[in-house]
């Protein structure tokens, strides 16, 4: 009896660590624009002229200097619907709202396989980047 036990708890606790279940619930996938290297996601998008358009992008061009020297490659955001997979094998799915101003429509997402993504806030700077590239 105590063996059947184990075995039934053995059970219950691989089904519950299984991160390909879907809890009856389906999501599909195909609408999704699937990231699964170390990278940064950003829109392209053609800027409306102006002073506060151009702060912004310096501030944007500043940190996408910063991840690429630490080795993140740039990725496009091709869709608005972002699947990213991480090397745990859990998924992370990312709806990006339409842009309310310049601020959104600069939204730069960090992703580390090994992590969670990150979105960076170009007010902060560099910091940010940092921490996340040094946290486990």
């Amino acid at each position: 009896m105590k063996k059947i036990l184990s075995l039934f708890t053995i059970s219950c606790l691989l089904f519950a660590c299984n991160p390909t279940r879907n809890d009856g619930q389906h999501t599909d996938k195909s609408a999704y624009e699937v990231i699964s290297e170390k990278c940064y996601v950003y829109r392209e998008f053609k800027p409306a002229p102006g002073p506060l358009m151009d702060s912004v992008l310096q501030l944007r061009k500043e940190m996408m200097d910063y991840l690429d020297q630490h080795q993140f490659k740039a990725h496009i955001a091709g869709k608005d619907s972002l699947l990213f997979h991480r090397a745990n094998g859990q998924e992370v799915l990312i709806e990006l709202p339409t842009p309310q101003d310049a601020w959104e429509l600069n939204t730069i997402i960090v992703f580390d396989p090994q992590k969670n993504p990150l979105f960076i806030n170009l007010h902060k700077g560099t910091s940010q980047v940092t921490q996340y590239i040094q946290a486990q």
